[in-house]
């Protein structure tokens, strides 16, 4: 078994309607010393795709950098699916759960590969390194030093951690430097708390998260939705299962529940969807078995002076428990009141080209046209437009002139060219994104102490994207 720490950077912040620009990685043993040369790959940005300004300011790609010494996406997903997901194989980022592992996604189901078996097939698995620093942090912090942001709350951010511990960390939100600090960073917790590493690497994965969470006892839960003051670190309980069995709904026992038990499924969801810095603390969220929570039996508490370090005191948090125990239907209403905040998606029922990259969670591909993915796959560029694969999925109908045009632009006919053309003009123009794109620059270009750096990546992006707009 091997672990490969991986970091991407992207165009945008959705993995639904962004793409992945650079995407580096660095396969280890088990010991976490590195195994042969790391991955350090650029992608080409397609021209269906305007990059968000504020990402490219953050990491500093350009797509013109993307089409001079990038692969195709397409290509990009092969390498992926060869030489990455091998068996036996542990994904591993910093906050890759809820970001990058949306991205790995995404790509994928635009390119006709499965979009989840690689988090689970022959052996393989993923992991966050994020969950694993802040439950550090907050249980067993000796021998780390742990850095403040400017506004003096605690701050877990790689490249604060990277500067007080003297991590190597030359170029942060370069992907390829990140992969390495994080693995110095994984070395520094499992040589300082090997037990505590071990254990929650040990309890990554859904069959050993389920058993601990459906006890019904409290655990130690760390999330980046609790309070920073407490090192997002709490004792939670679960009040109710979610009902398709993939989660729990956790209530925080710090806060007396004599505040919450007793309002409607409606006034419960409204306060529960309630964002912004005024907006008052609500104690229950959502746990995800498949999703790495970082979760602990309570009885870890009891040594090293745990219930101090988090700010616990036990006899409340008991009498908090002992009002859930008996706060009839509490937990029913609050499966109503995320129902009423989210309710279940329905399929689109209109096919439409402008939507079938953001649908890979409609539904499930059914198996008879999974068979003919890897028909697309192995195609040739100029066979790919007579292909008649006859899917009963809509939505692969709907990719594959996309997957063409992305991948194979020399490749289209006279009228797989005007289709693609008249793609973009609905995707870009008429959807608005063109307009908010350089309405966008020109806010960032009057940032008062704009550096030289900054300057030039807003023209470069000025530059593609009038370039895009001039194609056809």
């Amino acid at each position: 078994m091997t672990f490969y720490f991986f970091d991407v950077e992207t165009s945008g912040f959705s993995g639904r309607d962004d793409r992945i620009m650079q995407f580096a990685g660095q396969r280890t043993d088990m010991d976490l010393k590195p195994i042969g040369e790391p991955d350090n790959i650029l992608v080409k940005v397609t021209p269906d795709v305007l990059p968000q300004p504020d990402a490219v300011l953050v990491h500093g790609i350009t797509p013109q950098k993307t089409l001079m010494e990038g692969i195709t996406e397409g290509e990009f997903a092969k390498y992926l699916t060869a030489q990455v997901f091998k068996t036996d194989t542990i994904m591993v980022g910093f906050n890759n759960i809820r970001f990058d592992n949306e991205f790995i996604r995404f790509t994928l189901w635009r390119n006709f590969y499965d979009a989840y078996e690689w988090s689970w097939k022959d052996g393989s698995s993923t992991w966050d390194l994020l969950d694993v620093v802040r439950m550090t942090r907050a249980l067993r912090p000796e021998g780390i030093e742990w850095p403040f942001a400017p506004d003096g709350k605690p701050s877990n951010r790689l490249e604060y951690l990277s500067a007080v511990n003297k991590l190597d960390h030359a170029d942060a939100h370069d992907a390829l430097s990140d992969v390495k600090a994080s693995i110095a960073l994984a070395q520094l917790v499992k040589s300082k708390q090997p037990k505590l590493f071990d254990y929650l690497l040990q309890h990554r994965n859904k069959n050993k998260v389920a058993p601990l969470i459906n006890s019904g006892q409290p655990v130690v839960y760390t999330s980046g939705r609790y309070p920073s003051e407490f090192n997002k670190t709490t004792l939670a309980v679960m009040v109710a299962q979610k009902s398709d069995k993939s989660g729990a709904l956790m209530y925080d026992l710090r806060i007396d529940p004599d505040e919450f038990k007793d309002l409607s499924a409606a006034e419960l969801a409204k306060r529960w969807a309630a964002r912004g810095p005024d907006a008052p603390y609500f104690p229950v969220k959502t746990l995800g078995y498949n999703k790495c929570p970082a979760v602990a039996p309570a009885e870890v508490l009891e040594a090293g002076d745990g219930y101090k370090k988090l700010q616990l005191h036990k006899e409340i948090v008991s009498n908090h428990l002992k009002k859930l125990q008996t706060a009839t239907g509490f937990g029913n209403k609050l499966l109503e009141a995320l129902e009423i905040m989210w309710p279940k998606r329905q399929p689109e029922l209109v096919a439409d080209p402008l939507k079938v990259d953001g649908q890979l969670y409609d539904r499930f591909v059914p198996d008879t046209d999974k068979t003919k993915l890897s028909v697309i796959r192995a195609a040739k560029a100029e066979e790919l437009g007579n292909l008649n694969l006859n899917f009963k999925d809509e939505r692969l109908k709907l990719l594959l002139p996309l997957y063409k045009a992305r991948n194979y632009p020399k490749n289209l006919t006279e009228t797989e060219q005007m289709e693609w053309e008249a793609f973009r003009q609905r995707k870009l123009i008429q959807s608005g994104r063109a307009q908010d794109f350089f309405g966008r620059l020109e806010e960032l270009a009057k940032t008062p102490g704009l550096d030289g750096e900054k300057k030039y990546l807003l023209e470069e992006l000025n530059l593609y994207a009038q370039s895009i707009m001039l194609e056809g």
